[in-house]
């Protein structure tokens, strides 16, 4: 039987017309099919969330878990099955809020997966609260009075925490989404791209006006070697906003680091004996 080598299907979505999460959707699949794989070799997981649905529109393996929760899944099959492409897909409250301690201590294993946050500056799922990156002073139902908190900051979190690769870009550009995306599934460790998706229905503010006036390209002779510039241009934000690679390097992943991850085996292939965890039972006597 031959196997579908397609990432598209006919479902219908629950996204509203128009929202950036179709654009993201669109460039994943192609890029998928331009990278020649299949869909028994991709794994899409995620949280809760507009972002979060994604598993269930797109023809690969999927995993949907809890709120914030995408990356403790994502980063237990990557170990499993070391040959398999782990993708998370997830919004930036599941990320950045809900899932922040996650977030952290998956930049410092550097397990080997692709992380795409839909980051559209509203919590769209639950009708429109502000999110951890929703700028101050932006007025929600909830928040009549506009925010107090200071955004965060993905960007530079990611690369003051030493994550190997960051980036950024927008879902109104397909082309250097693509680029972006296919830059982070080649990528050896863990690979972070925080993409400016538009609600709207719930941020009229940040919409796609909004970022096609203020997104550029960073020039192709940008240092990303260079962290201190890398997190000095990650600051940048306002009426010019920077996308493409912030900061990238090469350093050991997590399972290249232990040494029964780090060889040629399998571990979802092994089949253990549960009799031999009789020789551990003497420490328990």
């Amino acid at each position: 039987m031959m196997l579908n080598t397609r990432f598209e299907q006919s479902k219908e979505t629950a996204w509203c017309p128009g929202c950036g999460n179709f654009g993201i959707m669109n460039a994943l699949e192609s890029v998928l099919n331009e990278l020649e794989l299949k869909p028994h070799e991709v794994v899409i997981c995620s949280g809760i969330g507009q972002a979060a649905k994604m598993p269930q529109y797109i023809n690969a393996n999927g995993f949907n878990g809890l709120h914030g929760r995408a990356l403790p899944p994502a980063t237990g099959i990557k170990i499993a099955n070391k040959n398999l492409k782990v993708i998370i897909n997830s919004g930036e409250g599941d990320t950045y809020g809900e899932g922040g301690n996650h977030f952290i201590h998956t930049i410092r294993r550097n397990i080997d997966i692709a992380h795409f946050v839909h980051n559209n500056q509203i919590y769209g799922l639950t009708k429109g609260q502000a999110s951890p990156t929703t700028d101050m002073r932006f007025v929600t139902e909830v928040q009549a009075g506009g925010v107090i908190l200071e955004p965060l900051n993905p960007v530079a979190l990611a690369i003051t925490m030493g994550a190997s690769f960051v980036a950024r870009s927008f879902s109104g550009d397909r082309a250097h989404l693509k680029e972006m995306m296919k830059a982070a599934i080649t990528h050896k460790g863990y690979a972070l791209v925080d993409i400016l998706q538009p609600c709207i229905s719930f941020n009229k503010v940040n919409t796609f006006k909004f970022y096609k006036e203020r997104v550029y390209h960073m020039k192709e002779d940008y240092d990303y070697a260079n962290k201190a510039q890398a997190f000095e241009r990650s600051l940048e934000w306002g009426d010019r906003i920077p996308i493409g690679i912030f900061y990238r390097t090469e350093k050991p992943s997590y399972m290249e680091k232990i040494h029964h991850l780090s060889d040629g085996e399998i571990l979802a292939d092994k089949k253990p004996d549960p009799m031999e965890a009789e020789k551990f039972m003497d420490d328990f006597r």
